[in-house]
């Protein structure tokens, strides 16, 4: 990795197990950390985070090169993965914590995110309103350690083979024949 060129983004789309599973599949993407922002407590617990009264959203923090992979491609994956017409929720996944969110960390960066959105809207992948926000980014709490690559862990778990894996798998078809996955994570 090219660490002049080195890029982070931190957002929320539903459960990070699925996110966090699939951006770290990507070539040019150092890392995705599974973790929470956006909220008023330091250092929340995934069950604090849970009950929806820390204002946190369940986020992924990529770490990635530029000039391997795009912020724009990025977002084409961050809209694949989730549902962004959504409020508060993804499936049965319902709560503020699994909000769809993009946090920005300047003006250009929040510029970008707003045309990403209005880009994968009109492209009609999702029917209905973006609910996405935009929020400035603060601050990002690794989330506990055995969160962290949890669907690689832990595949038969029933939550995993129900809704992780096939997620995976739908993600894999579309972006494998880009030549976008990344072989040394596999």
């Amino acid at each position: 990795m090219d660490k002049n060129n080195v890029q982070q983004i931190t957002f929320g789309g539903g459960c990070f197990w699925c996110v966090e599973s699939c951006f770290n599949m990507l070539k040019g993407v150092e890392s995705a950390i599974s973790g929470y922002s956006g909220g008023h407590k330091d250092n929340p617990t995934y069950e604090e985070v849970c009950t929806g009264e820390t204002g946190h959203a369940e986020v992924v923090q990529i770490t990635y090169d530029s000039s391997v992979i795009s912020y724009e491609q990025l977002m084409d994956v961050f809209f694949f993965l989730h549902d962004p017409t959504q409020l508060n929720r993804q499936g049965n996944d319902i709560g503020t914590q699994y909000r769809s969110v993009i946090y920005y960390k300047d003006e250009a960066e929040k510029a970008k995110a707003e045309k990403a959105i209005k880009a994968s809207q009109e492209s009609g992948r999702w029917p209905g309103t973006y609910v996405t926000e935009l929020t400035q980014f603060e601050k990002f709490w690794p989330a506990e350690q055995y969160h962290q690559g949890y669907y690689n862990e832990n595949p038969t778990q029933p939550y995993c083979s129900a809704v992780v894996g096939p997620k995976i798998q739908k993600f894999k078809k579309h972006f494998g024949e880009l030549g976008m996955l990344n072989t040394d994570s596999q």
